[in-house]
């Protein structure tokens, strides 16, 4: 699909880049101040990225999706009977429901900073599916007069729309892209990349969480010997088998031969407290999460669905709305 070249209208300009790969901008994915390689997957592991992530997707895949139609007096109706109402507000594709199509592609934006779709068309350019593409599979670029393409790199069975395999070269008029952040337009930043550090960070408290506890809920120490071990590995592993664990947290160890047992100590870490930081009342916190959070992300889904999807002759009778309220 769309393997021809794409011609366009104006110079040539630069090839679109992903800034947060973009080694002169210094934040692409090297290891972190912490020490911990950090990129959009590993980072769904911390709860507080997967919590942000699972809040706000599910959140704008929970609204409902209409197709309106302006009218003179600047009202507006509802119209079922639009093509694509259906595939917005119930099935976007035979495999997906609206709600989790659109779980999906918002958690591409909120991780890669970039979410795009497949758009299945018929020969009058009418949308007949929206298919999800994998934001680390898509590569965007221009042609030799300026004009945007899009090369997807295959390698799976994810979208069973394309029929092969390799670098897939597609039109816009095939791609819904919706951007993140970003200061050429085009692509948007990774907030993971953007914050890597911070990720970092918290992925080894995280680990040293579990680690903390998985030996006792106590920090590591030492066994001191007054004399030479023949095989101090084994004190060492006969200490563990014995008092290692939760379940052996309140032993009372017996140490032989003149032991003893020293703790080592080991700095704190901060943690993000927002007790004190939270609303009067829950009306109040309801209406910020709106105003400041949810809604710049409903507006730049229903922008995008709009500039992709509505033909260019209807633009100026219909639009796309997901209702907050």
């Amino acid at each position: 699909m769309g393997i021809k070249s794409l011609f366009g209208f104006g110079q040539a300009r630069d090839k679109p880049k992903d800034k947060a790969a973009d080694a002169g901008y210094s934040f692409p994915f090297r290891r972190t101040t912490s020490g911990k390689p950090v990129n959009e997957r590993t980072a769904m592991q911390t709860t507080a990225v997967y919590a942000c992530v699972r809040i706000l997707s599910e959140a704008v895949a929970s609204l409902p999706l209409h197709v309106y139609e302006y009218h003179t007096d600047g009202g507006k109706k509802l119209v079922h009977d639009h093509p694509l109402y259906y595939l917005l507000h119930d099935e976007p594709n035979p495999e997906m429901t609206s709600f989790v199509f659109r779980e999906i592609l918002i958690s591409y934006l909120l991780i890669w900073g970039n979410a795009y779709a497949q758009i299945v068309r018929d020969g009058a350019g009418r949308v007949l599916g929206l298919y999800p593409m994998l934001p680390d599979k898509m590569d965007v670029q221009r042609n030799d007069r300026g004009s945007i393409y899009y090369v997807y790199s295959r390698n799976s069975d994810e979208n069973l729309m394309f029929k092969d395999y390799g670098n897939i070269r597609l039109k816009v008029e095939e791609v819904l892209h919706i951007p993140g952040l970003g200061f050429d337009g085009l692509i948007g930043y990774s907030p993971i990349a953007m914050a890597k550090s911070a990720v970092g960070m918290t992925l080894v408290c995280e680990e040293y969480g579990a680690s903390f506890f998985a030996n006792g809920a106590n920090p590591g120490g030492m066994l001191e010997h007054p004399g030479v071990l023949k095989d101090p590995s084994k004190v060492r592993e006969s200490w563990n088998a014995v008092y290692r664990g939760v379940n052996n947290v309140h032993k009372i160890a017996v140490l032989e031969e003149g032991m003893k047992y020293q703790q080592i100590g080991i700095p704190s870490h901060m943690v993000g407290d927002l007790e004190k930081s939270s609303f009067s009342n829950i009306e109040q916190q309801s209406l910020e999460f709106v105003k400041y959070t949810l809604d710049p992300w409903v507006i730049r889904w229903e922008q995008s669905l709009q500039k992709a999807l509505l033909l260019p002759e209807v633009k100026n009778k219909y639009f796309i709305k997901l209702n907050v309220v």
